[in-house]
């Protein structure tokens, strides 16, 4: 969508009134619905310093407290989002959508990402093997 606006206004001499808009709502759902992707797949940014140096048991402490915390903290930003999406009543100016229309991937994907952090911690709680993600072992422990 950018880059087709850019050629565009290259070509043209005009852009595209909805381009900002659509590209907007993209980055929204690509960034907070990505977040449970991430953790379903042990993809997120983590610093392991301390993780990776740690004995086994410590290891698996922090790999069920970890994503416990994460999962409360991902839960209480959806309850915000909420209301901030609930409480938007402007309309976007190209295109006209109401504006909760963009946001509402932003608590969708903080509460998705929430329980995916839980099934992660879940998942530590039940197996003896210590686990960054649902499919994705320590490194140590393959």
């Amino acid at each position: 969508m950018t880059f087709g606006n850019v050629i565009s206004r290259r070509v043209t001499g005009s852009s595209w009134l909805f381009a900002s808009e659509v590209s907007e709502i993209a980055i929204i759902m690509a960034t907070f619905m990505g977040i449970s992707y991430a953790a379903r797949k042990g993809r997120h940014i983590s610093m392991s310093a301390f993780f990776d140096m740690a004995p086994k048991k410590v290891k698996k402490v922090l790999a069920i407290v970890n994503p416990l915390i994460t999962a409360l903290i991902l839960f209480l930003l959806t309850y915000y989002a909420y209301g901030y999406t609930v409480n938007q009543t402007r309309t976007t100016a190209a295109m006209e959508l109401p504006y909760w229309v963009m946001v509402m991937f932003i608590p969708i994907g903080l509460f998705l990402g929430g329980l995916q952090f839980l099934r992660n911690a879940w998942v530590n709680i039940v197996n003896d093997e210590v686990y960054l993600a649902q499919e994705k072992k320590d490194y140590d422990e393959q």
